[in-house]
């Protein structure tokens, strides 16, 4: 079976309240191993563990599967690179780019301040 390269390719998510390692892994055609490995590099991803431990993932964390898959296979993040992504994905892209003008600035104004000594 040819794995998707595209999240537009994924199966619909049916309108489960919660969904196993096992469902969860063909809707988002990522393997169990993965999905372990990956909760444990991003702080986003937590299912639910009951009995026995096992796993139980709501929608938003298949979602959340969804979007790190796009940037890991789709947009060639690193891991690291993805995590951060999703970090500064709750800020719109003005905020963050505002920040790095402003680092810039300072450390601008900051060998300015050097030069002028």
């Amino acid at each position: 079976m040819l794995e998707p390269s595209n999240n537009d390719e994924l199966p619909v998510i049916p309108g489960k309240r919660y969904f196993t390692i096992g469902e969860v892994s063909e809707l988002c055609a990522v393997k169990p191993h993965v999905l372990r490995y990956w909760e444990q590099e991003f702080p986003q991803l937590k299912p639910v563990k009951r009995r026995g431990n096992r796993r139980y993932y709501q929608r938003s964390d298949v979602l959340t599967i969804r979007q790190i898959r796009s940037l890991l296979y789709d947009q060639g993040f690193t891991i690291g690179g993805a995590r951060q992504q999703m970090t500064t994905d709750g800020k719109p892209e003005e905020l963050v780019l505002g920040d790095v003008v402003q680092d810039m600035i300072r450390e601008l104004e900051a060998v300015l301040a050097m030069l002028k000594s």
